[in-house]
C-alpha cells in the first residue's frame, strides 16, 4: 500500500478447525494435536489475532484507517490473513506462529502483494501460562512483522 492515506479492513483469520479455538495447542512429533490442560485464551484463536492485528497496525500509525468489516469504512485495502500456525511443538518445545498475509484491492479483488510470515521462540516450561506466554511472543514478532509489511 502506497502512503499513509489507505484504508484498510482487517478480515478475521481463517484456519483450520483444530485452531479456530480457546485452547492452548500442542503439537506433538508424529504430528497429532492436543490441548493443553489448564489453559485457555479470552477469545478464539482468529478473532484474538484480528484484534492484535489491527491494534499493532494502528500503533504503527503509518495507515490513515484501520477497522475490522462492518465498521461503515469504505477500504481501498483488505488484509486477509490464514493462521497456518499456532502451537507448542513439543519436540522442539517452540511456540510457533505462521500466518500468510494477502493484500488485495478493495475494487478490483487484485491480490497487490502476499506473504508468509512466521517466528519461533523457546517454550520454557510446559504447562499453560509458560505456552501462552511464548505463544504471546511469537504472535506479536509475527505481527511487527506484518504491520511493517503491510504498511
Amino acid at each position: 500500500m502506497k502512503g499513509t492515506r489507505a484504508a484498510v479492513v482487517v478480515n478475521e483469520p481463517t484456519t483450520v478447525q483444530a485452531l479456530d479455538s480457546d485452547r492452548v495447542i500442542v503439537k506433538d512429533s508424529t504430528g497429532a494435536l492436543t490441548f493443553l490442560g489448564g489453559a485457555q485464551w479470552a477469545d478464539r484463536v482468529p478473532k484474538l489475532v484480528q484484534t492484535r492485528l489491527i491494534q499493532t497496525i494502528e500503533n504503527g500509525s503509518r495507515i490513515a484507517s484501520v477497522s475490522r468489516p462492518g465498521q461503515r469504512i469504505v477500504p481501498d485495502y483488505q488484509l486477509n490473513t490464514d493462521i497456518r500456525a499456532f502451537n507448542i511443538e513439543a519436540a522442539s518445545g517452540s511456540a510457533i506462529v505462521e500466518i500468510t498475509a494477502k493484500i488485495v484491492a478493495d475494487k478490483t479483488g487484485h491480490i497487490q502483494r502476499a506473504k508468509l510470515f512466521q517466528a519461533r521462540v523457546p517454550a520454557g516450561a510446559a504447562d499453560g501460562p509458560g505456552a501462552a506466554q511464548a505463544l504471546d511472543r511469537a504472535l506479536s514478532l509475527v505481527l511487527i512483522q506484518i504491520a511493517r509489511w503491510t504498511s
